[in-house]
Protein backbone atom coordinates (compact mmCIF):
# COMPACT_ATOMS: atom_id res chain seq x y z
CA UNK A 1 0.00 0.00 0.00
CA UNK A 2 1.17 3.83 -0.36
CA UNK A 3 3.36 4.89 2.50
CA UNK A 4 1.50 8.41 2.53
CA UNK A 5 -1.65 6.71 3.33
CA UNK A 6 -0.42 4.91 6.40
CA UNK A 7 1.61 8.28 7.88
CA UNK A 8 -0.81 11.36 7.27
CA UNK A 9 -4.41 12.95 7.11
CA UNK A 10 -7.42 13.32 9.25
CA UNK A 11 -10.12 11.07 11.01
CA UNK A 12 -12.98 10.33 11.10
CA UNK A 13 -15.52 9.02 14.18
CA UNK A 14 -18.76 6.76 14.32
CA UNK A 15 -20.54 9.52 14.59
CA UNK A 16 -19.46 11.23 11.49
CA UNK A 17 -19.40 7.82 9.65
CA UNK A 18 -23.05 7.16 10.30
CA UNK A 19 -23.99 10.60 8.30
CA UNK A 20 -22.28 9.67 5.57
CA UNK A 21 -23.27 6.41 4.80
CA UNK A 22 -26.42 4.37 5.74
CA UNK A 23 -24.85 1.55 7.94
CA UNK A 24 -26.25 0.58 10.81
CA UNK A 25 -25.40 -1.93 13.45
CA UNK A 26 -25.16 -5.01 13.14
CA UNK A 27 -23.91 -4.54 9.64
CA UNK A 28 -21.62 -1.86 10.13
CA UNK A 29 -18.40 -2.84 10.11
CA UNK A 30 -15.85 0.05 11.12
CA UNK A 31 -15.49 1.82 14.07
CA UNK A 32 -13.73 5.15 12.65
CA UNK A 33 -11.54 6.10 9.99
CA UNK A 34 -7.61 7.27 10.09
CA UNK A 35 -5.22 8.91 7.83
CA UNK A 36 -7.93 10.00 5.68
CA UNK A 37 -6.58 11.62 2.71
CA UNK A 38 -9.40 12.09 0.07
CA UNK A 39 -8.82 10.66 -3.41
CA UNK A 40 -6.15 8.43 -2.24
CA UNK A 41 -7.23 6.41 0.37
CA UNK A 42 -8.00 5.46 4.42
CA UNK A 43 -7.31 3.35 7.11
CA UNK A 44 -10.66 2.06 8.92
CA UNK A 45 -10.83 0.53 12.48
CA UNK A 46 -12.82 -2.12 13.87
CA UNK A 47 -12.24 -3.27 17.33
CA UNK A 48 -13.51 -6.96 17.03
CA UNK A 49 -15.13 -7.80 19.95
CA UNK A 50 -17.21 -11.04 21.00
CA UNK A 51 -20.53 -9.43 21.45
CA UNK A 52 -20.28 -9.32 17.45
CA UNK A 53 -23.79 -11.50 16.93
CA UNK A 54 -22.11 -13.53 13.96
CA UNK A 55 -19.67 -15.13 16.45
CA UNK A 56 -22.45 -16.86 18.30
CA UNK A 57 -22.09 -19.27 15.01
CA UNK A 58 -19.15 -18.44 13.66
CA UNK A 59 -17.79 -20.75 15.48
CA UNK A 60 -19.15 -21.39 18.71
CA UNK A 61 -16.30 -23.19 19.83
CA UNK A 62 -13.49 -20.75 18.08
CA UNK A 63 -15.05 -17.51 17.23
CA UNK A 64 -13.98 -15.95 13.63
CA UNK A 65 -14.27 -13.14 11.63
CA UNK A 66 -15.78 -14.45 8.46
CA UNK A 67 -14.23 -13.31 5.56
CA UNK A 68 -17.08 -11.53 4.04
CA UNK A 69 -17.40 -9.07 6.36
CA UNK A 70 -14.04 -8.34 6.38
CA UNK A 71 -14.29 -7.62 2.73
CA UNK A 72 -17.55 -5.65 3.53
CA UNK A 73 -15.13 -4.01 6.49
CA UNK A 74 -12.74 -2.78 3.21
CA UNK A 75 -16.14 -1.56 1.15
CA UNK A 76 -17.40 0.50 3.95
CA UNK A 77 -14.33 1.98 4.62
CA UNK A 78 -13.90 2.61 0.78
CA UNK A 79 -17.36 3.69 0.53
CA UNK A 80 -16.25 7.05 3.47
CA UNK A 81 -13.79 8.05 1.35
CA UNK A 82 -15.19 8.10 -1.97
CA UNK A 83 -17.98 10.66 0.00
CA UNK A 84 -15.35 12.05 1.95
CA UNK A 85 -14.01 13.28 -1.53
CA UNK A 86 -16.73 14.18 -3.39
CA UNK A 87 -17.96 16.36 -0.16
CA UNK A 88 -21.21 17.08 1.62
CA UNK A 89 -23.46 16.66 -1.21
CA UNK A 90 -22.72 13.05 -1.52
CA UNK A 91 -23.76 12.53 1.93
CA UNK A 92 -26.41 9.76 2.20
CA UNK A 93 -25.47 8.24 -1.34
CA UNK A 94 -25.66 4.19 -2.06
CA UNK A 95 -22.14 2.85 -2.58
CA UNK A 96 -23.03 -0.51 -4.22
CA UNK A 97 -20.12 -3.26 -4.96
CA UNK A 98 -19.51 -4.17 -8.22
CA UNK A 99 -16.93 -6.70 -7.98
CA UNK A 100 -14.41 -8.34 -5.67
CA UNK A 101 -10.90 -10.02 -7.00
CA UNK A 102 -8.51 -11.39 -5.73
CA UNK A 103 -9.83 -12.21 -2.63
CA UNK A 104 -7.11 -13.77 -0.27
CA UNK A 105 -8.48 -14.68 3.55
CA UNK A 106 -4.40 -15.25 4.83
CA UNK A 107 -4.92 -15.49 8.60
CA UNK A 108 -8.39 -15.96 10.89
CA UNK A 109 -9.75 -12.75 12.52
CA UNK A 110 -10.57 -13.12 16.49
CA UNK A 111 -12.35 -11.37 19.09
CA UNK A 112 -9.69 -8.83 20.57
CA UNK A 113 -8.13 -8.27 17.62
CA UNK A 114 -8.17 -4.17 16.42
CA UNK A 115 -8.87 -4.87 12.29
CA UNK A 116 -7.08 -1.98 10.27
CA UNK A 117 -8.48 -1.92 7.13
CA UNK A 118 -6.48 -0.04 4.75
CA UNK A 119 -8.13 0.82 1.15
CA UNK A 120 -6.22 2.69 -1.37
CA UNK A 121 -7.76 4.18 -4.58
CA UNK A 122 -6.53 2.71 -7.76
CA UNK A 123 -8.61 4.77 -10.15
CA UNK A 124 -12.06 6.21 -10.87
CA UNK A 125 -14.20 6.26 -13.87
CA UNK A 126 -17.24 8.31 -13.76
CA UNK A 127 -19.36 6.94 -11.02
CA UNK A 128 -17.70 3.73 -10.88
CA UNK A 129 -14.65 3.63 -8.08
CA UNK A 130 -11.59 0.60 -8.29
CA UNK A 131 -9.61 0.10 -4.90
CA UNK A 132 -6.89 -2.11 -3.01
CA UNK A 133 -7.97 -3.05 0.10
CA UNK A 134 -5.77 -4.90 3.50
CA UNK A 135 -6.73 -6.29 6.12
CA UNK A 136 -4.37 -6.04 8.88
CA UNK A 137 -3.69 -6.27 12.66
CA UNK A 138 -0.64 -4.93 13.56
CA UNK A 139 1.73 -5.71 10.95
CA UNK A 140 0.54 -9.21 10.31
CA UNK A 141 -1.77 -9.31 6.78
CA UNK A 142 -4.59 -11.01 7.41
CA UNK A 143 -6.82 -10.51 4.16
CA UNK A 144 -6.36 -8.31 0.98
CA UNK A 145 -8.36 -7.99 -1.90
CA UNK A 146 -9.23 -5.54 -5.32
CA UNK A 147 -13.07 -4.39 -5.85
CA UNK A 148 -14.68 -1.69 -7.70
CA UNK A 149 -18.05 0.41 -6.23
CA UNK A 150 -20.27 2.50 -7.99
CA UNK A 151 -21.48 5.25 -6.26
CA UNK A 152 -25.30 6.15 -6.83
CA UNK A 153 -27.10 9.29 -8.39
CA UNK A 154 -29.95 10.28 -5.56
Amino acid sequence: MDSDVAVAGKSIDIERIMEMIPHRYPFLMIDKLINVIPGAGAVGVKNVTIGEPYFQGHFPSRPVMPGVLIIEAMAQTAAVLVIETLGVEAEGRLVYFLSVDAARFRKPVMPGDTLYIHVEKQYKRGNVWKFKGEARVGDTLMADATFAAMIMEN
